[in-house]
């Protein structure tokens, strides 16, 4: 499995823990399994339509910032940070 690190702001999902395990090919996948695990969790990450990781949110999957959202792939040892996006102008 997967670990998911959480951010402080979505640890009143896990019940304070600061990282998770989560099942998944791919960051949506991470994400339904972490939804399954802890509800509510999805509305955060996602945008309305459930088909975007919310424009607020960054996916990092293995020390990498991941350019394709949802269809990044995650192995079965990687380790995953949903992170507040930083945009400035």
């Amino acid at each position: 499995m997967a670990t998911v690190w959480i951010l402080p702001t979505l640890q009143v999902f896990t019940a304070g823990k600061d990282k998770v395990l989560a099942h998944g090919t791919t960051v949506r996948q991470i994400i339904d399994s972490l939804d399954q695990q802890h509800p509510g969790i999805k509305k955060v990450l996602l945008n309305e339509e459930g088909s975007r990781v919310n424009p607020g949110v960054a996916v990092v999957v293995d020390g990498e910032t991941s350019s394709l959202g949802l269809l990044e792939r995650v192995k079965e040892n990687s380790e995953i940070h949903f992170i507040h996006a930083i945009s400035g102008g």
